[in-house]
């Protein structure tokens, strides 16, 4: 997800906490924990300061956001509530780890995926039933908000009731998303998912050998081919992986890719994100170097 919704989140987090016997000290230990643990992971952004061998797309969403690290992340944040505010209190653990879990685990959603099982396997899961910005979880997270303005007292029970929508919306894309999945299955080898901004509605990203077609779908129409593209399976990528590491790294990172080699360049590039005829995940270089 992206920052603005991850930090909605928190700031939920901190809205389902009933704080009406704390002190200011514990308001802001828990309002530290919850929205600085709903971030933290993506800390992982300053790895591109000294990324040398174009690593950067698999250390993006990698170790820091597996699910092994949820309890040291969350360990921080007591550590940090104690030498900021003097606050000694094992909820923060748990709301921290919680906050964490959240992050990571919502990130799986979208096409980008996680390294959710790192350091013990570095497969990149992605399910791609939420986007990337989902603003049904800003409409949803919107209302309580303003609710709770009306009604302090039941402030907590908004914010509970809004994670109960979140997780049926959740749900909900991931069921239809499956289903469509399913239908696929039978007439190509590789099939990837990347929902739409619009709720319900999902590019479905299909690959038969050298042949990836793109479909625009949902559960309620029939399936609309945007694009057929052919990918050139029998390059040999040696090169290009030796002088643009980036490429191996797409390579890894990706479900699948198309092969480029068009005569004046070789590259590879992800086609999930394509988009009026190119990718802005594309890595290549000319033939001429």
């Amino acid at each position: 997800m992206d920052s603005v919704t991850h930090t909605l989140f928190g700031l939920a987090l901190y809205g389902a906490v009933d704080k009406k016997d704390m002190e200011k000290s514990q308001k802001r230990a828990y309002l530290l924990t919850a929205v600085g643990a709903s971030q933290i992971p993506d800390i992982d952004v300053i790895s591109q300061l000294w990324d040398n061998d174009g690593l950067y797309q698999m250390w993006h969403r990698g170790i820091t956001h597996s699910i092994f690290l949820t309890p040291l992340w969350a360990a921080l944040f007591i550590l940090l509530s104690f030498l900021l505010f003097k606050v000694k209190d094992v909820k923060l653990f748990f709301l921290g780890w919680l906050a964490v879990i959240i992050h990571n685990t919502s990130d799986l959603f979208n096409a980008w995926g996680t390294g959710y099982l790192e350091p013990f396997s570095n497969i990149r899961i992605t399910f791609g039933t939420i986007p990337i910005i989902d603003f049904v979880f800003w409409v949803i997270l919107g209302t309580a908000f303003i609710a709770s303005k009306f009604n302090k007292v039941k402030s907590p029970s908004y914010f509970k009731l809004a994670w109960v929508f979140i997780a049926l919306h959740v749900v909900t894309q991931s069921v239809q998303g499956w289903m469509l999945y399913n239908q696929y299955e039978d007439d190509y080898e590789q099939i990837a998912l990347s929902a739409g901004f619009i709720p319900w509605t999902y590019t479905v990203i299909a690959k038969n050998e050298g042949e990836v077609n793109i479909y625009q779908d949902n559960l309620f129409s029939e399936r609309e081919l945007q694009y057929e593209l052919t990918s050139a399976e029998d390059t040999d990528l040696n090169v290009l992986f030796s002088e643009k590491p980036e490429a191996k790294t797409l390579t890894e990172w990706s479900p699948f890719v198309v092969i480029v080699d068009d005569g004046d360049r070789i590259g590879v590039y992800d086609p999930r994100f394509y988009r009026n005829g190119q990718s802005f995940l594309f890595e290549y270089i000319d033939k001429t170097q």
